[in-house]
């Protein structure tokens, strides 16, 4: 049924009729089909760009398999629930998510991009361009690094992105070498080089940026959580010139400390990605931001969970502290209560009030 290098993934059998859906994630988008088991022919479930999925407990058909129960978010909405009918190829939204008064007529919505980085590997990125941007090399841009290192940049109702985008950033996501859904051997060509060909990709994104003419060269920042938090924090510190503000959430900023503090199940999958970490201290150390920070120039705002137990808040510590102490512009707010990701609403409001005000301040107030 399916001959592609994208990822595929099965779903379920209908009660009658031979037919049955499977999903595929091409280039971070994510499309539904409907399969025929007889004639071997297949249907894409249509909806609009972004991320679409099969949804129910325990089959997305209906008693009869004439329907289907499908989820679907894009750019510009978050999920939704919608019936659709097979025979006329209809579908009827039943759930409208609040998203308070924005119109999401209103927001940029994403557009894939491609560009070649320092090695010539193509690499694919979602980019949110602002309404009625002069050309003119004037206008800020942030560059959103995602988690991981195996994880995947897709089309989802992306809260940062559209909270910096309806603000005049032009953003750009990545999908670096090391992410997921571009095959095994892009995801693991970051093995052993975290920080380098990866932190490249991102680099060569800001200068996508730049070349499209609409942004300041020297209007560019980054942020990120997790691994994009540490992202952040290799950027600012070992390509400093880059960069003229940051914001990083729960990253990790030495790969030792991370490896004493972190739970079991974290411990084996840095060893996976960094080797033994006797064997290879260097890679490890190699790897490890704080060997570079004290190089950033960027202003850094530092966000962070209290009760973070996969990148603890001990990271964010040193981050602090090191920075205050070489006099570099630094701030932190650290969440009570909160993991790995801020799960209240309120903190993920206060998270998104900072992070703009920060950029606000320190990239839309720099002086061309």
């Amino acid at each position: 049924m399916t001959d592609t290098k994208w990822d595929a993934s099965a779903g379920n059998f209908a009660p009658l009729k031979g037919k049955f859906t499977f999903v595929i994630n091409e280039d971070g988008r994510t499309d539904a089909y409907l399969g025929d088991r007889d004639s071997g022919q297949r249907e894409k479930i249509t909806f609009p760009a972004g991320l679409t999925f099969l949804d129910g407990n325990p089959t997305p058909f209906s008693p009869t398999g004439d329907r289907l129960l499908v989820s679907h978010q894009s750019s510009k909405g978050p999920q939704d629930l919608w019936v659709y009918d097979i025979p006329t190829r209809q579908a009827k939204q039943l759930t409208f998510s609040a998203i308070a008064s924005l119109n999401p007529a209103n927001l940029p919505k994403s557009q894939l991009v491609h560009y070649r980085s320092f090695d010539g590997k193509i690499i694919s990125a979602f980019l949110w361009m602002p309404f009625n941007l002069k050309r003119d090399q004037r206008q800020p841009g942030v560059v959103l690094p995602h988690g991981g290192p195996t994880g995947q940049m897709v089309d989802y109702f992306n809260r940062d992105a559209a909270a910096l985008a309806s603000r005049g950033y032009i953003c750009i996501a990545p999908n670096v070498r090391g992410s997921t859904g571009y095959g095994t051997e892009f995801q693991k060509a970051n093995h052993q080089d975290l920080g380098g060909g990866d932190l490249q990709d991102e680099v060569y994104a800001a200068r996508f940026l730049v070349d499209t003419g609409y942004v300041n060269a020297r209007k560019i920042g980054m942020m990120g959580g997790s691994y994009g938090g540490y992202m952040t924090l290799m950027a600012v510190g070992r390509t400093p010139d880059v960069w003229a503000a940051g914001v990083e959430m729960f990253g990790i900023i030495n790969w030792f400390t991370m490896l004493e503090h972190e739970d079991p199940l974290l411990q084996e999958y840095e060893k996976s990605l960094l080797g033994d970490p006797v064997k290879d201290r260097k890679i490890y150390s190699d790897a490890s931001p704080i060997q570079f920070i004290r190089n950033a120039r960027a202003p850094l705002l530092v966000l962070q969970g209290e009760n973070d137990i996969r990148v603890p808040k001990e990271e964010a510590e040193q981050v602090v502290t090191i920075l205050k102490e070489a006099g570099k512009t630094v701030d932190a707010h650290y969440y009570p209560n909160e993991g790995h990701g801020f799960a209240k609403r309120e903190n993920q409001i206060d998270a998104i009030q900072r992070t703009v005000s920060w950029f606000d301040r320190y990239l839309k107030g720099h002086q061309d």
